[in-house]
């Protein structure tokens, strides 16, 4: 698969893969491509001049901002107001459509073209790409990257186990937590986590009452946040990266923020700037996605799955080698 650089007023011609009715099943789908990009690409084409052609190189999560506001003058294209994503969603612009990933080429602007280190996997690199940076960013940002912290991670999924990998890699102490018993075993043998907590367990949950520096939450679904704010210690910092249903809202008292003085924080993703810092960070530290490779025929099947949580931890569709007309 290439990367095509072209005016936005052009139009490639693209097949993929899209749902077309309520059923939600995917299917072949030809359409038009303006400057739609997402996903990894294992070749760059001549004019993306940041690269060499043959370089590794994949594309970030968002494709434009208005590139004049201060969010994209400090690289924080992600938080720009007008910043248009990849995901099929009618455009603000005129009612366009913007076409995902699921096909055989896409269009980018280089300056959303981030470099992939030659011994970093492009199916362990590909999720880096969202899940990656979006437990990357905050840790940066929140200064939860210093050696000698101690940080809870809330769920070990497509997020959470990331979030663990980046943490040791900082040098710091993790511990995770979750609701499954059995995810322990993983999260201490394999992830190198520090210890574990089940969060319904109240005997646990108080043994280790202020102990905790900071807390990213991965986490998707309702849950209750009183707990996890008595994990930390006085300034401790809880930030939110997943995104609960908007329809059942936290239910958060005040007070314990107060004699604490804590915060409770959110973050999406990250600039472009800082993406190619993370994939760089990964690379030196050999951090990759823990994936599922499969192939486009078997998107359908992967969806059912993804709605039951049967996977460890991202799919990655290899498009470029099972993608067929």
């Amino acid at each position: 698969m290439s990367i095509l650089l072209e005016e936005q007023e052009q139009s490639q011609k693209a097949f993929g893969l899209a749902a077309r009715d309520s059923s939600g099943l995917l299917s072949g789908f030809h359409y038009s491509r303006r400057h739609e990009i997402i996903g990894i690409v294992t070749q760059v084409g001549s004019k993306v001049q940041k690269f060499k052609v043959g370089d590794k190189a994949g594309v970030g999560t968002m494709i434009g901002s208005c590139g004049t506001c201060d969010h994209c003058h400090l690289d924080l294209e992600n938080y720009c107001p007008k910043s248009v994503h990849t995901y099929t969603i009618f455009g603000a612009d005129h009612g366009s459509k913007n076409y995902g990933g699921f096909s055989d080429i896409i269009v980018v602007n280089e300056h959303y073209v981030v470099g992939i280190p030659d011994n970093l996997s492009l199916e362990g690199g590909a999720p880096l790409l969202c899940a990656g940076i979006t437990v990357y960013s905050p840790m940066k940002y929140y200064g939860l990257d210093k050696p000698g912290l101690h940080v809870g991670v809330v769920g070990l999924g497509g997020l959470g186990h990331l979030a663990v990998k980046f943490a040791k890699a900082f040098g710091v102490k993790v511990t995770v937590i979750s609701t499954s018993q059995s995810k322990k075993t993983e999260a201490i043998e394999q992830l190198k986590a520090d210890s574990f907590l089940i969060s319904h367990d109240t005997k646990e949950m108080q043994g280790a009452f202020g102990t905790l520096d900071g807390i990213i939450d991965t986490v998707s679904s309702p849950q209750p946040i009183m707990p996890l704010v008595d994990l930390l210690k006085t300034n401790g910092k809880l930030i939110m990266v997943g995104a609960p249903d908007m329809d059942k809202p936290m239910e958060l008292p005040a007070f314990p923020l107060l004699v604490g003085r804590k915060l409770i924080g959110g973050s999406i993703s990250g600039g472009m700037k800082e993406t190619q810092e993370m994939i760089d960070f990964a690379a030196k530290h050999n951090i990759s996605a823990s994936v599922e490779v499969i192939s486009m025929d078997y998107v359908n099947k992967a969806m059912d799955r993804l709605a039951k949580g049967d996977v460890r931890y991202r799919f990655v569709i290899d498009i470029g080698n099972t993608l067929k007309y």
